[in-house]
């Protein structure tokens, strides 16, 4: 359309057909520097979002590690209990056997 334009403008008279090429070039080469910036950003948009997704994964699988940790540690701590307390019981039981007889 831009070079329709200008070969109207050779046609009139208003300039010459270098003019309009080096005009339509001109415009050219800005239109792809335009495009060009666009690619850039989009990627780079592209980029900061797959970032913030894995800092995100990152940080929720931090959050269940932590979640799992404390549930075996608690229930490493129960069993031990139970383990104490039954351990208690036979020595208890053991001590009052000799005791009964």
């Amino acid at each position: 359309m831009l070079m329709k334009h200008l070969q109207g403008g050779v046609k009139k008279g208003a300039f010459d057909e270098a003019e309009a090429q080096r005009r339509f070039e001109a415009w050219k080469q800005k239109k792809q520097a335009k495009v060009d910036s666009l690619k850039a950003d989009m990627a780079d948009k592209r980029q900061q979002a797959a970032k913030q997704r894995l800092e995100d994964e990152e940080a929720k699988n931090q959050a269940k590690a932590e979640a799992v940790a404390k549930k075996k540690a608690e229930l490493a701590a129960a069993k031990a209990e139970a383990e104490a307390a039954a351990a208690a019981t036979e020595t208890t039981e053991a001590t009052e056997a000799p005791a009964a007889e």
